[in-house]
This record gives structure tokens, sequence and C-alpha cells, in this order.
């Protein structure tokens, strides 16, 4: 009897869960910095975009996507448009410098704008 009451309780505490820990908080993505100049840009057409800064540098399309690439002597800004409801708007803006170094949106946006 010793032996089934032993057996029966081991056979219940190998089936028991072991108790649940509270998953760590998670903390909120930092907001993307995007510009005001850069803000500015979202939501345009290759159209308007190509009427603010000029003939692209280059212009690839991959599958339903288009990125438009200005250069100036400062920076380059690529714009990525992606379709909504069915045209082609601007949803992200990245510059760099010709390098390739990170640099201030705003700065590039406006040196783009105002070449010298």
């Amino acid at each position: 009897m010793r032996r089934l009451i032993l057996a029966s309780t081991l056979l219940l505490a190998a089936c028991a869960t072991r108790p649940q820990q509270a998953p760590p908080p998670q903390q909120a993505p930092p907001p993307e910095t995007v510009s005001p100049q850069a803000r500015q840009l979202l939501g345009l057409t290759p159209n308007e975009l190509v009427g603010h800064f000029g003939k692209p540098a280059l212009q690839i399309r991959e599958a339903n996507s288009l990125k438009l690439q200005f250069r100036g002597r400062q920076c380059v800004l690529d714009a990525y448009l992606y379709p909504q409801n069915g045209v082609l708007r601007v949803t992200h803006v990245d510059t760099r410098t010709p390098a390739g170094n990170d640099t201030d949106q705003a700065a590039c946006i406006l040196a783009l704008e105002n070449p010298s």
C-alpha cells in the first residue's frame, strides 16, 4: 500500500507543471527618427518627388516597389515607394554621405533642395 501511495505521488509530481514566470516587460521600440523635412516627403508620388528634387540619379524597380535615388555633393537620398491604394507613394527615406556614412536627414534634404 505504501508503494502504491509513493508511486502515485511520484506520478502526480511528474505531471505537475512548473510555475509560470511572468514574462519580462517589453520595452517599446525606440521612436523612428524622421526629420520634419523627411516627413514632408512621405506620401509623395514618383512625379511629385521628381518635381521636388529633379531627375533621380538612380531608379530601381523591384516587384511592385520603386527606389529613387537623388545625389548631391554632400549626400545621397534614397526614397522607397510602395503601392498605397494602387498608387506608388514614398513610405521611407534614407540619407547618407557619398562615402556611405550616416548624415543628418534634414541637412541632406535641404542640400538637395538648394544645390549650390
